[in-house]
């Protein structure tokens, strides 16, 4: 999908009509009054990660000054100024001193509103339902076409206390009609329990299709990307199966260590922190059946197969480490049994790929950064060319960084001998679309809001199969029973996650290392 609208997209007719491409899923027109409610402004998600992306829409034209008001709410005091200049200094890293960037800013900044109150009280959220208001009636919106889109850069336990206060005191129930939507940052729950009851008390409240649960990850380009690979190229059709399949991995690896989270990713680990919502659902895109239309539903639908799919973990299959020097931080606890580091292998019962590995890996402070699906084929059958020692065919979608595709292939080596060597067909993002500014997920995902398309956020049947799957496990790990291996930093993490690689049948390529094209 192109984050560049059609310039027709949104505009109404000279008789004040609107046209069925105007509208969003809900039937609401594209124009109008837009009010985006930032809960938890004073925050640093809010700060990093969802004003830049609100004023990165706001720069390429998406939200329009006419119509779009933004309300920050928090219980710290501020003044609106004082929240502006809070911001200021994340909406101008990396774009320089220019004079049209300068004036982009100055306007979006007065866009910006602030009402200070508690999560759970009464009057905060009465005097925010207030300000949206006057700012309603202040745009003339027609009637039908009032949009109110909250977005709860807040910790999940407060998500409950929250969305009541808005169902009572915020909701959209004017004259004026149009939607109300809510974006809730994941983890969603702690377990299939929490999760669960977390999802009955929202459902209480709003029904499905007012509710996003965003996972960034399902942002990212080349994550977005799979689904036209898949299944817009005639070539990988017949081979993306388990008679050409040896095994896929989908890792995500970081160089540093928690750097000063570790008090919150105490309380997770890296399982429910990144392998249970980030990798399981590229997990689903991989290895999903090719669903009827791409109407959300039917894509959702796909998805939700794969995970139900999914056999119970194995714990001769899944290794655990916590990397030496961890516990050193004063917020996490001395006798700490979160693992920063886990390999697990998951099968899938189906047809298509019945005994094929799929290896979710992840870990801190590990000795590189990259996240990445690695789908390692099958020997050929016959080896004339006695290659087998040199590697696999692979196919390697890079998600970050340096975003690219590349195949790995078997060659003739230059030269009067006839050896063979590996090397890759490869596509480069940053050489091939020079030019080209790739969106932040963030951005993505919050106009998909906009736009009623929920096609990239996680639905509560999808989530509960999710959870299905790792529970059993993260109780082990809670209570105890299974403990985190210790791993130096700076390594590539346990040494008993490389042997299980191998028993998986991962065969490792030495002598080759991809090196990203320079431009």
């Amino acid at each position: 999908m192109s984050l560049r609208a059609d310039s027709s997209v949104g505009r109404s007719s000279s008789r004040g009509e609107f046209s069925s491409e105007d509208r969003d899923s809900d039937g609401v027109p594209e124009t109008g009054c837009l009010s985006i409610i930032v809960l938890g402004a004073s925050g640093d998600l809010a700060k990093k990660k969802t004003f830049p992306a609100l004023f990165n829409l706001f720069q390429q034209g998406f939200l329009q000054s006419s119509e779009v008001h933004i309300f920050g709410y928090a219980r710290t005091k501020l003044s609106d100024d004082e929240l502006r200049d809070r911001i200021r200094g994340y909406l101008s890293q990396g774009k320089g001193a220019s004079s049209e960037h300068s004036e982009h800013l100055s306007k979006f900044l007065q866009l910006i509103k602030y009402v200070s109150g508690p999560y759970d009280g009464e009057e905060g959220f009465q005097l925010l339902n207030k300000e949206i208001s006057q700012h309603e009636i202040s745009k003339n919106s027609q009637e039908g076409s009032s949009r109110r889109l909250f977005y709860l850069a807040l910790p999940p336990s407060v998500y409950p206390s929250v969305c009541k206060m808005i169902r009572h005191h915020c909701m959209n129930l004017s004259h004026l009609g149009g939607w109300t939507r809510i974006v809730v940052e994941k983890p969603f729950g702690k377990d299939l329990g929490t999760a669960e009851a977390l999802s009955s008390q929202l459902g209480e409240l709003f029904n499905e299709p007012q509710l996003y649960r965003i996972d960034h990850y399902l942002g990212k380009e080349l994550v977005q990307n799979l689904l036209v690979l898949r299944f817009a190229n005639r070539f990988f059709l017949p081979l993306w199966n388990r008679d050409n399949i040896d095994n896929i991995q989908i890792v995500f690896r970081e160089d540093f260590g928690t750097e000063g989270r570790g008090g919150y990713f105490d309380e997770y680990g890296i399982i429910r922190d990144i392998i249970q919502n980030h990798l399981l659902q590229v997990l689903c895109l991989v290895a999903m059946e090719k669903p009827v239309s791409l109407k959300p539903e039917h894509i959702r639908d796909e998805k939700v197969k794969v995970l139900q799919s999914v056999l119970p973990i194995q714990m001769e299959e899944t290794v655990l480490g916590q990397y030496e020097g961890y516990k050193n931080d004063a917020t996490v606890s001395d006798d700490s049994n979160t693992p920063t580091f886990a390999t697990v292998v998951l099968r899938i019962h189906n047809e298509r790929w019945e005994g094929v590995p799929f290896i979710l890996k992840a870990g801190k402070a590990l000795n590189s950064r990259k996240a990445e699906i690695r789908v390692q084929f099958k020997d050929v059958p016959g080896d004339i060319f006695k290659c087998k020692k040199q590697g696999r065919n692979e196919f390697v979608i890079r998600l970050q960084p340096s975003e690219a595709m590349y195949m790995k292939l078997t060659v003739k080596k230059p030269g009067l001998d006839m050896s063979t060597i590996q090397s890759e067909l490869d596509l480069s993002y940053k050489q091939r679309y020079q030019g080209v500014t790739i969106p932040e997920a963030y951005e993505r995902l919050i106009l998909d809001t906009i736009r009623g398309d929920q096609q990239h956020f996680v639905r509560r049947d999808e989530l509960r199969a999710a959870w299905e799957i790792f529970t059993p496990l993260l109780h082990r790990i809670d209570d105890g029973e299974v403990k985190p291996l210790p791993y130096k930093q700076g390594s590539r993490g346990p040494v008993e996650a490389d042997e299980l690689l191998a028993r998986a049948g991962y065969i490792q390529t030495h002598g080759y290392i991809w090196v990203p094209p320079s431009l």
